[in-house]
């Protein structure tokens, strides 16, 4: 039976649920991105947080105390077939108990380790690439307030929410948006507190005057210490890739200018 959620981590449980109490699954799949076939069976299983929260108890006790974390962090990544890898963690992490996650020869162990390093990695990374810019919304008269900062991206995996310790750590006093354009969602955070929520390209936001003049200071700041005899560009792409450049003020400026 192949069965499908509504894309979030309980709704994943769930079917992890349904697997061991009702029909053992051939696949999981979003409903959205479903490709229906007259070849298999799919039932849509309906989020439940009572069962999802016996799943998660499940793995808090039987596996090791890290594995909640790296099946959460494995189902934010884009792995492909990733709930299938993730049930197949789960079964053998029931039968095998917290040292599951040790079996490093097991290819269902190595797949799931993968994932987690990739994901973590790209977290790691977007704490020192992400910019973030002064900005208010487009229209409004500069010195009349509203100004908050914002910072756009668009990574491999899902992984905005665990931006949030960092950043709200790093900017305690300030209000700011850190915006994941690939999947129209953001974190926001203000006072210290941070939350979640849907945010397409629709916000029609623009640069500061202050931000465009820090902006051309950096990047002026930027070619002067650089030394072209040295310039290493393999280097350069190595620890900042190509598909970052985009929203790096050094490398091309995001928004146009518009005090």
């Amino acid at each position: 039976m192949d069965y499908l959620y509504d894309e979030s981590f309980e709704g994943f449980l769930c079917c992890v649920y349904r697997h061991y109490y009702g029909e053992r699954a051939s696949g999981i799949f979003p409903a959205g991105r479903y490709q229906h076939s007259l070849l298999n069976a799919c039932e849509t299983v309906p989020t439940d947080e009572g069962q999802a929260g016996r799943v998660y108890a499940a793995l808090r006790d039987r596996l090791s105390r890290f594995d909640p974390r790296r099946i959460y962090l494995v189902f934010r990544s884009s792995a492909p077939e990733k709930e299938m890898k993730l049930l197949d963690y789960i079964r053998l992490g029931f039968k095998e108990g917290p040292k599951t996650g040790l079996l490093y020869g097991n290819p269902v162990v190595r797949d799931v380790r993968q994932a987690e390093d990739r994901v973590v990695r790209e977290v790691h990374r977007m704490c020192g690439l992400l910019r973030f810019s002064e900005v208010r919304p487009r229209g409004a008269a500069p010195g009349h307030g509203g100004a908050i900062l914002y910072a756009p991206m668009e990574p491999d995996h899902d992984i905005t929410e665990f931006l949030a310790r960092h950043f709200c750590d790093r900017f305690r006093e300030e209000a700011f948006i850190i915006h994941d354009r690939r999947r129209g969602k953001a974190l926001v955070s203000a006072a210290g507190r941070w939350y979640m929520t849907d945010f397409g390209d629709e916000w029609a936001l623009a640069e500061t005057g202050a931000e465009t003049r820090y902006r051309e200071l950096w990047r002026g700041y930027f070619d002067a210490v650089a030394i072209k005899e040295r310039a290493n560009p393999a280097c350069q792409r190595r620890f900042m890739p190509l598909r970052y450049w985009k929203h790096i003020t050094e490398t091309v400026p995001y928004f146009t200018s518009s005090n």
